[in-house]
């Protein structure tokens, strides 16, 4: 059995590059979010979080627009990309800006109801917000962004699942390099 490694690659590229909305709406909801949270403080019967603190109204619209720009961006480049390789480089062609701005926006927005479900997951299992919970914080907001994304564009299988692989060793990365720079206090 051979190991296609040009195949490889090429998926890693196509996964990364697509994801870019919903891997910059994800972060800049971190940085950028705070104030009133999704579930505006409810707490169910038993006293628990709904989603919890950390999802918030504010990290939702800033990290949708930012997902959606960045979208505009790739549906303005990507055409431009493409044939500056003489079409040997595997990326996906939004059609166009208004095409890259929706998708860019779906992205965006499903990346954060994904973190949102995950949260509220974590909540009925009684992980405590900031505890880690294994390949759920690290997909959570992949899967979120996919599935809304659905609605422009369909993704092979094997595109799929590279992002989910990716998503995975990336956000964990990410954790440790912020942990190791002084930016996050615990690694995961």
């Amino acid at each position: 059995m051979t190991i296609d490694f040009n195949g490889i690659f090429n998926l890693c590229i196509v996964g990364l590059y697509f994801l870019q909305p919903a891997y910059l709406s994800n972060s800049s909801a971190v940085i950028f979010g705070g104030g009133t949270p999704l579930d505006f403080g409810y707490k169910t019967k038993s006293g628990k979080d709904l989603i919890g603190k950390g999802c918030t109204w504010r990290g939702l619209i800033v990290g949708t627009i930012i997902g959606g720009i960045t979208g505009l961006i790739q549906g303005i480049i990507t055409p431009s990309i493409v044939g500056y390789f003489g079409g040997s480089l595997p990326l996906i062609d939004y059609g166009g800006a208004i095409n890259g701005l929706i998708i860019g926006l779906l992205l965006g927005c499903g990346a954060l109801l994904g973190d949102a479900v995950g949260s509220f997951i974590k909540r009925r299992l009684n992980v405590k917000q900031g505890k880690p919970a294994p390949i759920l914080d690290q997909i959570d907001f992949a899967i979120g962004s996919l599935l809304l994304s659905s609605i422009m564009i369909k993704l092979d299988l094997k595109v799929i699942i590279t992002i989910l692989i990716l998503s995975i060793i990336l956000h964990v990365l990410t954790n440790i390099t912020a942990y190791l720079v002084g930016i996050k206090d615990v690694w995961y």
